[in-house]
């Protein structure tokens, strides 16, 4: 599952890890204390391989089991996959935590600067894989049964749109999963007022697989396509793994499949395995500051600093999910009490910024939602602004962001300072700032962000 689940595409968190996000009209004023958490119980949080309460700690090693299991070609492996795992792409330093696995995306620009899927020609060219942007770096033949099949992916001279995605932190997602859709929506429109139109985060409505005609506003993946962390398993079992399901029961090409369809099927308890997946993720803990250094002079003038420069308008310090029993997901899951009513820290806004980064890709329905979903008509759900969303990235949710040594939605930051100073777009403002404190100032930043 390079997850996003157990394939997590290669995809993963990464990171737009720079800080920013946000922009204050007054120039920075040195604080003493960093801002006090608003009260009430707070998120289960550590590396421990522990249930965060939402299942006991043997059913949760029995799903972790299910997210390290390595899938073989009897399993419905492939054709087309980028990992056998979803540790292989989320596990440092534990199962669910991201990694430096990257995947590939490409496409070219139409007409009017209009996004196009690329076309991909396997099969010594007999066939095309198309509506996906995702360029898989595995295949599963040639091989025994198939000596003389070949169906490497390769990217065309014509798709000019090149970009690497890292892989996401999986940790604490069930927190960010039971966040009600308001809250983000009022993030949004308040990021608008306080910079008069200069960055306004983008809530994007998206398809909830499991619930047809059901939309959420999205907070998974690099593009947000997801709000369901069962449709990001389901995505993820496909695309990374090439793992057919319920969700998504269609493989991307039929030449060297002999497993039947879906290849997840349910175990002896009625659960398949993106279900286990997904209560694998909505049971693992939040990542942990390391409280040494989170206590060090530096870093606690660093965290005011972050407040008044306004890098915490995007990475936002502190998100309450809705209270337990709070109808979710289109009707198909409720938030449980272990995640209800919880506050947790993630640094993130979970919505989609231009900070001038943007990768230059657009999220291709058929490929996150299944060929079947195309044929369904989704509530509050723009095509429009799916398109809008070509050069804006998701908010890097900067918790465990000090467990990464590569930054970035394409890894390409190998230093914090590197990453927040790319930071442009709407978030110019902020790094202007940063750039004119002292350079104790901005090492005091840096040594708070290697506290999170």
């Amino acid at each position: 599952m390079a997850f996003a689940s157990r394939s997590l595409r290669v995809t993963c968190l990464a990171l737009l890890v720079a800080l920013c996000g946000a922009c204050r009209q007054r120039p920075p004023t040195p604080p003493s204390k960093p801002p006090v958490d608003p009260g009430g119980p707070n998120a289960a949080t550590g590396f421990d391989n522990l249930s965060n309460g939402v299942v006991t700690d043997a059913t949760h090693r029995e799903d972790l089991a299910a997210f390290d299991d390595v899938e073989q070609i009897a399993d419905g492996l492939g054709p087309l996959y980028n990992a056998q795992s979803c540790r292989e792409c989320h596990q440092h330093p534990v199962s669910g935590g991201p990694s430096q696995v990257t995947e590939l995306r490409v496409g070219h620009n139409g007409p009017g600067g209009r996004f196009v899927n690329p076309d991909i020609p396997i099969g010594r060219g007999t066939t095309v894989v198309n509506d996906r942007t995702l360029v898989n770096d595995r295949a599963i033949c040639p091989n025994a049964q198939f000596p003389d099949s070949e169906i490497q992916e390769r990217v065309p001279d014509g798709e000019r749109i090149r970009t690497t995605r890292i892989s996401l932190n999986l940790l604490g997602d069930g927190f960010v999963e039971a966040v009600d859709d308001t809250t983000l929506e009022r993030i949004g429109r308040a990021q608008c007022r306080r910079t008069n139109g200069k960055i306004c985060g983008q809530a994007l409505r998206v398809p909830i697989v499991e619930a047809p005609g059901a939309t959420r506003v999205g907070r998974f993946g690099w593009k947000n396509q997801h709000a369901s962390l069962l449709s990001f398993s389901g995505d993820a079992y496909l695309n990374e793994m090439g793992i057919t399901s319920r969700l998504f029961p269609d493989e991307v090409t039929a030449i060297c499949n002999t497993a039947s369809e879906p290849n997840d099927e349910a175990d002896s308890t009625g659960l398949d395995d993106i279900a286990r997946f997904a209560r694998f993720m909505r049971a693992t803990k939040a990542p942990g500051r390391d409280t040494i250094l989170a206590k060090s002079p530096r870093a606690v003038r660093g965290s005011g600093l972050f407040e008044s420069i306004g890098c915490a308008i995007c990475h936002v310090r502190t998100l309450v999910t809705a209270p337990a029993g709070t109808v979710i997901n289109g009707g198909t899951d409720t938030v449980p009490p272990a995640l209800g009513a919880k506050t947790f820290h993630p640094f993130g806004d979970f919505l989609l910024h231009n900070v001038g980064t943007g990768d230059g890709i657009v999220m291709t329905l058929q490929e996150h939602y299944g060929r079947r979903a195309m044929q369904v008509t989704w509530r509050n759900f723009s095509r429009t602004e799916y398109g809008n969303t070509q050069y804006k990235m998701r908010t890097a949710p900067l918790w465990g962001v000090r467990l990464r040594p590569r930054l970035m939605h394409d890894a390409a930051s190998l230093t914090l300072r590197d990453a927040v100073v790319r930071h442009r777009g709407e978030a110019k403002a902020v790094t202007d700032r940063f750039l004119r404190l002292s350079a104790g100032e901005q090492q005091a930043i840096i040594e708070f962000l290697k506290s999170l």
